[in-house]
């Protein structure tokens, strides 16, 4: 009888990592789990990830760049380029725009006449946790990349009759087609071993400064610093399009580069790279990485028979572990929203929080598995808005981007809240929720004409006076509608859990804002005009993205948007049975989107579902408010197993920060909380056979009994033997100590 392979590769990486005895028994070893990951999963089609090492949640994203214009620069890499531009030290996961990119460095060899570009080839290039490396051509140079939490470390390998040169271009940005810009910059030698350098772009972060140091382990022989053409040999310059060439001359042994950055100061750069150990060796820090990287993904250990489940699994782990990423010194400061430099601060400040994709399943995932990083989070989007005025949508680098829809970190504050997570100020965190709902006219004036314009747009004030979004006032009137009415109940259930029954209920009252967007002549969500007529145009397969009344899709993907009330859209629908009907139709129509400006978001289809973006994510659980809730598990499956595939192509879309991760994550081990807010998670289709969660006093098992391809329906749930009455459980039941069991066959119930 075979073994289970998983059984099999952690026997086999368990003796490879640790160099333990042979003799010694393995089963109190952790496994090691890293060498299922696969960071080229996502670097293809428009999963938007990045290959190169960083730590979880760090500062430093070393990584090479590959793509600099269009919507797949987000990350700066994409598998199916043949140029490598460099190596810069901070990106974006997964997303839609991109940023970061900041100082670009490139080992060459040859005579500079033009800046040099190198040559991807994929058969010399390796990607695992920890660490990249690519043998550089066309100098045949071999670069290797780890990191720690703070500090990126290169290491080169020239040809030993050649002369080391390596390029410092800080005129590199990511998406300069998409208004990313370099504002200033400034290089600095230290002594023949350090450099010190410093710019400021202008992007998604609208104010985004950064420095570095470089610290080199072999003397500088000769610089150069070349802007518009003009070269210099100055100790320091200031300029706009800095590119610093250095030489090294003929080397016997590897260059050794340590960068450590700051979006702080030059001190802050210094004291970052600090950090480092210096008595630690590159392999050693590489297999650090491992260690800190194999901590977190044995937080949920599965077991399966499938090595495609395992290094989807695993990846999935990995993935969201990226962000958001540390953005304050290792002595405490950080730039503040206003501009000011903290001192000392005892909490930490993170950037890239893309609250927008990550409340659906990245935030209910961390709350199981991280629930004291959800706390710091939770009090850092406080702490955000203490200094800016408002919580933040997407918040980068000390900016407000805005960027997508109404008030999402009300879900994730909510959610937190309601699973006693938050140990104090809980007034406070429901004040500064309200405020976000309610039209703020001082903050919308104050940052009038830039992106942060949109974490306070007027939809709200039209919300707050009509009760909904009129389409012929504002684009996007719908999914501001549908979202805001959620983003209320949230702060409805905040304000039950605190005793305020009266603001409780009034914003319960709003969150039932949804029905008013329900056209029953037709069951579908419809953009609505001033005088409460709708839209004469109205197709549900259209999407003009940016410009309709939906946001990155249409009608079909929007209308079920009713995560805190799906029975009542069942009601509006006209009973179970209807609501069976339409999501069969959904999921079984044509999926051809008209428009000609299309949203690009939507990919992934099953009829008109769109796995590729987050509005759908919670769909396929809606049927449990049907008279077929099987239809969950068959859906669910299809998914699992089409849309997620262990190649550079194997995200279906944009994966956003970890959200497309989580929600294969939870759905494969079997249970997915459909509505932030409500400790309820569903049954869904688990596709491993076990599952132990590490929580903080114990683990959680999860058993599936009969599991297979055949075997997609759920039979029966069990909680520590109990048979449960429905397909869910409660955040209360995935405690330490205690059992889920789900038992599958190959009929529905």
């Amino acid at each position: 009888m075979k073994k289970p392979i998983l059984l099999i590769v952690l026997y086999i990486v368990n003796i490879g990592l640790s160099g333990c005895d042979p003799k010694k028994s393995i089963k109190n070893e952790v496994p090691n789990l890293t060498q299922l990951v696969d960071p080229m999963i996502g670097t293809g089609f428009h999963g938007h990830t990045f290959p190169g090492p960083t730590l979880p949640h760090g500062q430093i994203q070393l990584s090479p760049d590959t793509h600099i214009m269009g919507w797949d620069a987000s990350s700066g890499y994409h598998y199916d380029d043949e140029t490598l531009y460099g190596f810069s030290h901070n990106h974006l996961s997964g997303t839609g725009i991109g940023d970061l990119g900041d100082f670009l460095f490139l080992p060459f060899t040859m005579t500079v006449e033009s800046k040099p570009v190198g040559k991807l080839i994929h058969e010399k290039e390796r990607a695992e946790t920890g660490y990249y490396s690519i043998m550089l051509e066309p100098w045949n140079i071999l670069c290797e990349l780890t990191t720690t939490e703070r500090v990126g470390w290169h290491r080169y390998t020239y040809p030993e009759a050649a002369n080391a040169k390596l390029m410092i271009d800080l005129s590199h940005v990511l998406q300069p087609n998409w208004g990313h810009a370099l504002i200033e910059s400034e290089i600095e030698f230290i002594d023949d071993y350090t450099v010190r350098g410093y710019r400021k772009t202008s992007g998604w972060a609208r104010e985004d400064p950064g420095w570095f140091t470089a610290r080199f382990d072999q003397p500088i022989l000769k610089k150069q610093i070349v802007e518009n053409g003009k070269v210099s040999v100055k100790q320091k310059s200031k300029g706009r399009n800095l590119i610093v060439y250095l030489e090294f001359g003929s080397l016997s042994s590897p260059l050794n580069v340590q960068v450590g950055i700051s979006y702080t100061s030059a001190k802050g750069s210094t004291v970052n790279l600090s950090t480092l150990n210096s008595k630690e060796s590159f392999e050693e820090v590489v297999v650090k990485a491992k260690k800190v990287w194999n901590t977190q993904l044995n937080k949920i250990r599965i077991e399966s028979k499938e090595e495609k489940v395992l290094k989807n699994f695993y990846t999935a782990m990995y993935h969201s572990h990226m962000a958001p990423f540390i953005f304050g010194d290792a002595n405490g400061e950080y730039r503040g929203m206003d501009g000011i430099i903290r001192e000392g601060s005892t909490s930490q400040r993170y950037s890239a929080y893309s609250l927008w994709d990550i409340f659906r399943a990245w935030f209910p995932m961390m709350t199981l598995i991280n629930p004291q990083k959800v706390r710091e989070w939770v009090y850092d989007l406080l702490s955000i808005s203490d200094e800016g005025g408002l919580l933040p949508k997407w918040f980068l680098n000390g900016n407000y981007t805005g960027t997508m829809v109404g008030y999402p970190a009300t879900a994730v504050i909510a959610d937190a809240m309601k699973k006693g997570l938050l140990d104090s100020i809980p007034e406070k965190l429901l004040k500064a929720s309200v405020k976000c709902s309610k039209w703020q006219e001082d903050f919308n004036l104050k940052n009038k004409g830039t992106r942060a314009e949109n974490v306070m747009p007027k939809h709200i004030k039209y919300k707050e006076t009509l009760g909904f979004v009129p389409m012929d006032k504002f684009k996007e009137s719908v999914s501001y509608g549908l979202e805001m009415a959620y983003y209320d109940w949230c702060i409805s259930q905040m304000a039950y859990h605190l005793g305020s029954k009266e603001l409780a209920k009034a914003y319960e009252a709003k969150g039932k804002a949804y029905a008013y967007y329900f056209d029953k002549e037709t069951s579908f969500m419809r953009g609505k005009m001033s005088d409460g007529s709708w839209d004469p145009n109205f197709d549900p397969n259209f999407s003009d993205h940016l410009e309709s009344a939906f946001v990155e899709g249409n009608s079909w993907q929007w209308t079920p948007f009713v995560l805190h009330d799906p029975k009542g859209l069942a009601e509006l629908m006209g009973g179970k049975k209807a609501f069976g009907d339409w999501l069969d139709e959904l999921f079984t129509t044509s999926s051809k989107v008209t428009g000609e400006n299309a949203s690009g978001d939507i990919t992934g289809l099953i009829g008109q579902y769109a796995h590729g973006n987050e509005p759908s994510h919670h769909i396929p659980y809606l049927y449990q408010f049907t008279d077929r809730p099987w239809r969950t598990q068959e859906v669910l499956d299809f998914i699992l197993n089409s849309f997620y595939e262990p190649t550079p192509e194997g995200i279906i879309g944009n994966e956003d920060c970890g959200q497309m991760s989580a929600w294969y994550v939870m759905n494969a081990i079997g249970i997915y909380q459909m509505t932030p807010g409500d400790n309820t998670f569903y049954i869904g289709r688990p596709i491993v056979d076990l599952a132990t969660l590490s929580l903080d006093k114990g683990s959680f098992t999860i058993k599936i009994l009969n599991n297979s391809k055949e075997n997609k329906y759920v039979q029966k749930v069990l909680v520590d033997e109990r048979v449960q009455e429905s397909m869910s459980i409660q955040f209360e039941d995935i405690k330490a100590g205690s059992e889920l069991v789900i038992v599958m066959g190959n009929e529905p119930l």
